[in-house]
């Protein structure tokens, strides 16, 4: 009996698909193919004339996925409820959740923490090197009591062409009841999400979002508001779009690549904040203001600081440059924050960085180790902000043991 075979490929670059082979260009993809099989985001199989699964990125709207004939295990574009793939999943009611469990983990005593999610499984699977979110996810699943598996793209069968759907599927099998996802290419957690099930955690999905990162700035930025601020903001809840009325956010840097920015763009200006873009127009281009209200430009990083609360500096993602040129002097002098620069014209803004910092580029070392930074506390609320993602996720598991609603 014939064999049905399919690859499975995923849109990179703004809304518009790769377009599906067919037998006069099948020569011509070959070489693109083979690139897509080793980084892991489709199907390691042969081609045929079935559909191809599809994903369509744009800044605001979750891929759109077009399921081949084959897969009919879950429903069409199913993505589990404890999954956090995106900002724009979570109500203003989630994110105020969230944090809620977040805190109330951050006041737990770490021996009853430990027994919460006593044996379960969680799986990390990264693709692309990282250090605080790979550790703080971690590390947080362990300080839930709950086991975790380390699968690296260097380290595994994903070296060797494996799919990112085959490697799920397996992990899925050996007993994973929640895969942390970080992968090179946007829209791999929601590939993830059908073909295994589970919930995933998006770790940073090329430059698609970073979810967990805009959580733990939130609540870094929350803990830094006047206490009048605090009190005023809260009525019955925390997070309402109110919370940062009067808060200007200004993110400096190569936004055209960045998660970071993406997803705190999306989620801040729901809470009230206004956020500020700010870079060259190789690293910031016009179109970026339009991924939703509340965003907008500023070339200037002087005038864009003396309004500023909050700034986040960004680093240059050469990694996914691409061919484009910067010139890093005049970078430095345009946009470098120094310790003249913030005393003259943003004294009392609180710094924010999500790592890794490259000290004498972006920033100097006089702001990072300086009074206005709270780039070491951001890592600390990462930690806490993912126990509580962490905890979302195995909680909304349709197996989920007695042990986790016992220690509740």
């Amino acid at each position: 009996m014939a064999s049905c075979r399919h690859r499975s490929r995923m849109m990179l670059n703004g809304s518009m698909p790769i377009k599906r082979k067919t037998s006069k260009n099948k020569a011509k993809t070959k070489t693109h193919a083979a690139e897509t099989t080793g980084n892991g985001a489709g199907n390691s199989h042969s081609s045929s004339n079935r559909p191809l699964l599809t994903l369509e990125i744009s800044p605001n709207i979750a891929p759109r996925i077009a399921i081949p004939e084959f897969h009919a295990s879950v429903p069409l574009g199913y993505v589990h409820p404890g999954s956090s793939i995106s900002v724009t999943h979570f109500t203003l009611e989630d994110v105020d959740l969230i944090l809620t469990e977040a805190a109330e983990l951050e006041a737990t005593p770490a021996s009853r923490r430990a027994q919460r999610y006593a044996k379960r499984r969680v799986a990390l699977l990264f693709y692309e090197s990282s250090t605080r979110t790979r550790t703080s996810f971690e590390l947080a699943a362990k300080s839930l009591g709950a086991d975790t598996a380390l699968v690296s793209s260097l380290s595994s069968s994903i070296e060797k062409g494996e799919s990112l759907k085959d490697t799920g599927i397996t992990l899925r099998s050996l007993g994973a009841e929640c895969i942390i996802l970080r992968h090179p290419n946007s829209g791999a957690p929601y590939v993830l999400a059908h073909f295994t099930g589970l919930p995933v955690l998006n770790a940073g999905d090329g430059s698609h979002e970073h979810p967990s990162q805009a959580l733990l700035d939130l609540r870094t930025i929350l803990a830094h508001l006047p206490a009048s601020a605090r009190a005023a903001s809260k009525r019955n809840h925390l997070i309402h779009e109110r919370t940062l009325r009067g808060v200007t956010v200004t993110i400096v840097g190569d936004i055209l690549h960045s998660r970071v920015a993406r997803s705190n763009a999306l989620l801040l200006p729901r809470l009230g904040a206004r956020v500020i873009f700010c870079g060259p127009q190789t690293l910031l281009p016009e179109y970026a203001a339009g991924i939703g209200p509340g965003v907008e430009i500023e070339r200037n990083f002087d005038r864009a600081l003396q309004q500023s609360n909050v700034v986040m500096m960004l680093r240059i993602q050469k990694e996914r440059l691409a061919g484009l040129e910067i010139d890093l002097e005049d970078y430095i002098e345009q946009y470098q924050l120094h310790k003249q620069r913030m005393a003259a014209l943003a004294p009392a803004a609180i710094v924010l960085h999500p790592g890794p910092v490259i000290r004498g580029l972006e920033i100097t070392s006089e702001i990072t180790d300086g009074p206005n930074s709270v780039i070491a506390e951001q890592v600390y609320h990462g930690s806490i902000i993912r126990m509580a993602l962490l905890a979302r996720a195995l909680d909304a598991h349709p197996k989920r043991n007695e042990q986790s609603s016992k220690h509740r």
